[in-house]
């Protein structure tokens, strides 16, 4: 199980050499992937995001279990950003990787390294 960071999703989009062959052996594998609405909405909010860039985003995201930030969630991230000074999108981020009990994909695994109880893959 995996939840993956916004970042890993753009590398992705963007067809990097070393996040590409991870993503799809994790879809491969039909190992469940979540990713919080954080992401979808920082996936979304970019200013020079193409009509194409967004149909991308639709179908990877129709593919995997979208995770809301509901008050657990919220209040796990909160918590986490209060300890480990994160900004609010990676705590929410790491809060729904907690709570599915899922590894953190991500490409920055420096922003997560504190958090001791969270397991972290780099992609």
């Amino acid at each position: 199980m995996y939840t993956f960071d916004t970042n890993v999703i753009i590398y992705y989009l963007n067809r990097d050499s070393r996040v590409v062959p991870i993503i799809d052996e994790i879809f491969e594998q039909n190992s469940p992937v979540y990713i919080s609405t954080v992401s979808e909405i920082e996936l979304f909010g970019f200013s020079r995001l193409t009509d194409e860039e967004a149909i991308e985003i639709d179908r990877i995201l129709q593919t995997v279990s979208l995770i809301p930030l509901d008050s657990r969630i919220a209040r796990l991230a909160a918590a986490l950003r209060r300890n480990h000074k994160l900004k609010i999108a990676d705590s929410a981020i790491a809060a729904t990787a907690l709570f599915t009990g899922s590894t953190l994909l991500t490409r920055n695994r420096k922003d997560f390294k504190r958090i001791t109880e969270l397991k972290l893959q780099s992609a």
